[in-house]
């Protein structure tokens, strides 16, 4: 299974050290970084991916779920 995660936020360096981590915990970007201005200040996206044995704990698929 391959597990996806948008990371957004302030363009800082507390950004890149959040990137930075999961980096080091096995996390892969995936795709370019995106980068957009509001109000005079810099926000970035950035996507990361990892691949993962087995099903994702809580992960259902859909024709599995109940409906209410």
């Amino acid at each position: 299974m391959k597990l996806y995660r948008l990371l957004t936020g302030p363009d800082d360096s507390a950004f890149c050290a959040r990137v930075e981590g999961l980096l080091n915990r096995g996390w892969q970007l995936h795709g370019s970084p995106s980068i957009t201005e509001v109000g005079g200040r810099g926000y970035v996206a950035q996507a990361i991916v990892m691949e993962k044995a087995g099903p994702y704990p809580g992960f259902q698929p859909s024709s599995e779920i109940e409906p209410d």
